[in-house]
């Protein structure tokens, strides 16, 4: 067993290994590389947006000392996966995550295309990376996976209906391809999270002008700020803590499934979310 309890800090044992953090360069994914890198690990990080990703490089490697490989790629494609095969085609730890797809306030306004993306970026791009990685870690005989999916992959919210079908799907497939790789000691979990307070919340909400000034009159379109898309994310949804989470709550979780202690937690989908889903398991 490699690691320990150092007075109120855990050794992960993790120090010296490499992780890709697909989609590292902001909110939930860039939480996770910190985290990472605070316990020693070095990075490849990937993002569509090169200047995000080359500020967030820099100040992680500024922080914690760890080599930090910048990739401007979109892992939802095969020209993305690629670029970061071609940087780390061998390495200890792989998370994955997505920018969140449109909210939806009308299941009739989805088109075929919009599914086709959020198949592309929420099931095959993960699946395609997992796929790619995971030999590796085969070959060592160790490795971590997490998937950064959504709590509506396990309990369907309507306003989350583009993004829980696709995740749905990537659990039930790392259900089965985790079974296999664990007797490998490459251990595979998803983890679910609810609502979370990222740079990501402001942008996400800009599309939907009509429902803001119909909910919150014309002056709150005119000065949409991260405190107002807050309120309005605990006004549609029912969170017990009556907060939103924060990135990097979750990220000490991720780095806890990337580190020798989770070694027997195998093909796991855990909710994160403040207790906004109902549910025993």
């Amino acid at each position: 067993m490699n690691f320990n309890y150092t007075g109120l800090e855990m050794d992960l044992g993790i120090k010296g290994k490499t992780a890709i953090v697909a989609g590292g360069s902001a909110g939930m994914g860039k939480a996770t590389a910190l985290a990472l890198a605070e316990a020693g690990v070095n990075l490849v990080i990937s993002a569509r947006r090169a200047q995000r990703l080359f500020t967030a490089a820099d100040e992680i490697r500024a922080r914690f000392k760890v080599s930090v490989t910048p990739v401007v790629a979109d892992h939802a494609t095969q020209k993305g996966r690629d670029k970061l095969f071609e940087c780390c085609d061998t390495p200890d730890i792989l998370v994955i995550t997505i920018s969140p797809p449109s909210l939806v306030w009308n299941y009739n306004d989805i088109t075929e295309q919009d599914w086709i993306t959020s198949v592309e970026s929420g099931l095959i791009g993960p699946v395609e990376l997992m796929k790619r990685f995971s030999q590796s870690m085969v070959d060592k005989k160790w490795g971590r996976i997490v998937n950064i999916a959504t709590v509506a992959a396990k309990y369907p919210l309507d306003m989350r209906l583009m993004s829980g079908p696709a995740r749905s799907a990537l659990a039930n497939y790392t259900s089965v391809v985790s079974r296999d790789l664990a007797k490998h000691n490459v251990v595979m979990n998803n983890v679910l999270p609810g609502m979370y307070a990222t740079e990501g919340m402001l942008e996400l909400a800009k599309p939907h002008e009509a429902m803001i000034e119909a909910r919150y009159g014309k002056e709150a379109v005119e000065n949409l700020t991260p405190e107002l898309v807050h309120k309005m994310t605990l006004d549609l949804f029912d969170i017990p803590t009556q907060t939103l989470g924060e990135p990097n709550d979750l990220a000490q979780f991720v780095a806890l499934l990337c580190s020798e202690a989770a070694k027997f937690t195998v093909g796991q989908n855990i909710v994160l979310d403040g207790g906004m889903a109902r549910g025993l398991f």
